[in-house]
C-alpha cells in the first residue's frame, strides 16, 4: 500500500485508513489487535477513531475503541510510525458541557482522548458533526489552544454542509485561526449525492483531504446481501437492508461483474471506485478479522478502466 500527502499538511498517510468503530463492538480486543497488525503489515499507517465509539453498545460507555487502540500502540511501540485521528462532539459525561463543540467540552474531551490513546499529541482532531449551539469561532479558538499547547497537530471536520464548511474556513481566515485541513463525508456508491457537487467542489478548491466513511454502505456493497435471500448475520443488517432496492441490486450486479474481471471481492471494487474519485485521499475501511481485511486490501492496487468506472457510475446514479 502506497502512502501520500494528507492535503496541505506535512502528514504522510496510507491510501486506506483503518476505522476502529468496530473495536469493542463487533471485534473484541484480541481481534482488534490482529486487524491492526495486518493493516500495518500491508503498509497502512492511518488510524481513525472517535471518543464516542461505541457507546451504543450495552455496557460500553464510549472511549473503548480509543482505549484498545492506545493499548495496541503501547504494546507494539510504533506510535511514531502511525497517524492517529480521533473525533469530538458526542455526549461523554453529564453536565452542561458534556457534549458539543464548546471550548470547555473540546478541551476536556481532548485530554480524555489523549489519556485513553496513551499519546501526547493527536495528529488529526475532528469535529464529528456540527454543533448549532456553539459559534464556529469558539470551536476554532479551542482547537487553536490545543494546537498551541502541542496536543493537536491538525484539525478536520465531518458531516458539515457546504455552507457551514465554507463559513468555518472563512472564519478561520478572518480570525487568523488554524483551518480545517480535511473533510470526512458519508460517501459510497449508494450515497453519492450528499458529497458530490458543492461539497466535493469546495474540498477541491480549498485543497482539503477527503476521507470518506462507510465506503461499503454498512456492508451492503460486500456482496453479502442478495435478492430474495435472508439478511446476513451482521450487527448492521437491519439498518443496511434499506439499500435492498432495484438501484441497490443494480449496483451489486455491477460490482460483481467488475470483481470477477479482476479476481477480487466486490468490496474491493467499491473501495477502488472511491480511490478513483479525484477528491478522495483515503477511504476509511473497517474489518473484524484479518481475513475480512484481506478482502479489502487489493483495492489499493486496482486500476479500473474507464468502461468499468462508467458501469459503476451508471448503476449507482440516483433514480
Amino acid at each position: 500500500m502506497q502512502q501520500h500527502s494528507f492535503g496541505t499538511t506535512d502528514l504522510t498517510v496510507s491510501q486506506l485508513c483503518m476505522g476502529t468503530m468496530q473495536f469493542g463492538w463487533t471485534a473484541d480486543e484480541r481481534s482488534s489487535f490482529a486487524v491492526l497488525d495486518a493493516f500495518v503489515d500491508a503498509g497502512g499507517n492511518f488510524l481513525d477513531t472517535a471518543d464516542m465509539y461505541s457507546s451504543w453498545t450495552p455496557g460500553n460507555p464510549g472511549g473503548v475503541s480509543e482505549e484498545i487502540l492506545g493499548r495496541w500502540l503501547k504494546e507494539r511501540g510504533n506510535r511514531d510510525r502511525m497517524v492517529i485521528a480521533t473525533k469530538v462532539r458526542a455526549k461523554m459525561w453529564d453536565g452542561p458541557d458534556g457534549e458539543g463543540l464548546s471550548r470547555s467540552h473540546i478541551l476536556r474531551a481532548a485530554e480524555e482522548s489523549l489519556r485513553r490513546l496513551q499519546i501526547e499529541t493527536i495528529d488529526h482532531y475532528q469535529c464529528h458533526w456540527p454543533d448549532e449551539d456553539t459559534p464556529i469561532e469558539e470551536t476554532l479558538a479551542a482547537f487553536e489552544e490545543l494546537i498551541d499547547a502541542g496536543k493537536v497537530r491538525y484539525i478536520g471536520v465531518s458531516n458539515y454542509s457546504p455552507a457551514l464548511l465554507a463559513e468555518a474556513l472563512r472564519t478561520a481566515d478572518e480570525k487568523h485561526l488554524s483551518r480545517f485541513v480535511s473533510f470526512q463525508p458519508h460517501y459510497n456508491l449508494m450515497n453519492r449525492s450528499e458529497f458530490e457537487g458543492a461539497l466535493a467542489d469546495l474540498c477541491d478548491s480549498e485543497r482539503l483531504a477527503v476521507i470518506p466513511y462507510s465506503p461499503l454502505a454498512g456492508g451492503f456493497l460486500t456482496g453479502k446481501y442478495q435478492r430474495g435471500q435472508p439478511l446476513p448475520d451482521s450487527a448492521r443488517a437491519e439498518r443496511t437492508k434499506r439499500h435492498m432496492t432495484v438501484r441497490g441490486f443494480r449496483v451489486v450486479d455491477a460490482l460483481d461483474a467488475v470483481a470477477r474481471a479482476h479476481g477480487v471481492k466486490p468490496a474491493a471494487i467499491a473501495i477502488a471506485w472511491l480511490l478513483h474519485q479525484p477528491t478522495v485521499t483515503a477511504p476509511i475501511i473497517s474489518a473484524n478479522t484479518p481475513e475480512q481485511l484481506a478482502d479489502l486490501l487489493p483495492a489499493a492496487e486496482l486500476r479500473l478502466s474507464p468502461e468499468e468506472l462508467g458501469s459503476l457510475n451508471e448503476a449507482s446514479a440516483d433514480e
